[in-house]
């Protein structure tokens, strides 16, 4: 752990700390719960460390890492399953604009002369994390990525108005269907139908089960999530939306629809139900994956706002081609889908 002059703390997180840690992480514009310490535990069990600033006993900024090595290669990723990480900043007590970037850029070039060594970086940051500057002059690359957020869920009526005529449509036939949206089921049930949408597209699923039961065991300990499962009079499972959530954020974090069944548009149904279910317990509801072009109109149909966010990257010409190289070849399904998910795992 560095030695910071004055009264400034700088290195890795200890277990004693995380209470005060995941009250930052709250605290924090940047937080989300994908940066909680019960996230971290269940998706990078012992894989996992927090670089901090610390002046007396606050936390000013803190960055979650993942580190791993494939073919003896170091690298930070992020987990599955987790969209976003990222640095996080302590609530600005600064009265001027200037003053505030400057302790951001001062906070974010300690953070770095405190990174382990690493071959490669990957991380996808906060939508609220707007100043990547200092990684910037360290060499990071940055790519805007979008997703769609329903800022506000505290009026369902004006929420419903802003889908669009096709969605309402899609919704209102799946009704007319007889289909209803129900939560009892078992999670199996979900990563069964889970699977049978990247088989439709020749993928292998990118993550075990046994990788989800753990989310899902650590996400019901905390309240944290909740499945919605659209079924016909006969019982049969068209299509489930698995989302997380916290006070402030619900996540569409997974789903899946039988491909024999798509006609029935169950799944615009679950995804409307999940959306005022998050009503409930959320500010926002984010639909998260809205990159995909097969996607993407699926989630602008229900009326969200366009919201950017950062894609960081640091790393020498051929890392960054293989990398990216590696996800593109997942992409194409088959064999090349195969390899890559096995290397990678």
């Amino acid at each position: 752990m560095p030695n910071w002059l004055n009264c400034s703390e700088g290195g890795w997180f200890m277990l004693d700390d995380m209470k005060l840690y995941d009250n930052f992480v709250d605290a924090s514009p940047q937080g989300s719960l994908f940066h909680k310490s019960w996230w971290l535990d269940a998706v990078a069990p012992d894989k996992y460390k927090i670089v901090y600033i610390k002046e007396k006993d606050n936390i000013l900024a803190a960055w979650p890492l993942v580190q791993r090595k494939i073919m003896k290669i170091s690298m930070i990723l992020e987990p599955q399953l987790t969209p976003i990480l990222g640095i996080m900043f302590a609530p600005s007590s600064k009265s001027k604009y200037s003053e505030s970037l400057s302790e951001e850029i001062r906070l974010i070039t300690k953070l770095i002369d405190i990174l382990p060594k690493h071959s490669y970086f990957y991380q996808r940051f906060h939508r609220e994390f707007t100043n990547w500057l200092p990684l910037y002059w360290a060499n990071f690359k940055q790519t805007t990525r979008y997703t769609y957020l329903i800022d506000n869920l505290s009026n369902l009526d004006l929420v419903w108005e802003n889908i669009r005529s096709n969605t309402k449509r899609k919704i209102r036939k799946a009704l007319r269907q007889g289909i209803k949206v129900v939560t009892n089921v078992a999670l199996e049930e979900f990563l069964k139908i889970n699977e049978m949408s990247y088989k439709r597209q020749g993928l292998v699923v990118p993550y075990s089960k046994e990788y989800v039961k753990a989310i899902d065991a650590a996400c019901q300990k905390n309240n944290a999530r909740k499945i919605f499962f659209a079924i016909d009079s006969e019982y049969k499972l068209h299509a489930a939306v698995y989302i997380v959530y916290d006070n402030r954020v619900s996540y569409y974090l997974m789903g899946g629809a039988d491909p024999d069944l798509r006609a029935s548009d169950a799944h615009y149904l679950a995804l409307w139900e999940a959306i005022k279910f998050a009503s409930t317990v959320s500010q926002s509801f984010d639909f998260e994956g809205s990159m995909h072009s097969n996607i993407e109109p699926v989630f602008r149909g229900f009326g969200g706002v366009q919201a950017s966010y950062m894609e960081i990257t640091r790393g020498n010409c051929f890392l960054h081609s293989t990398f990216t190289a590696l996800r593109y070849a997942w992409s194409r399904g088959g064999i090349p889908s195969l390899i890559c998910s096995k290397l990678i795992n």
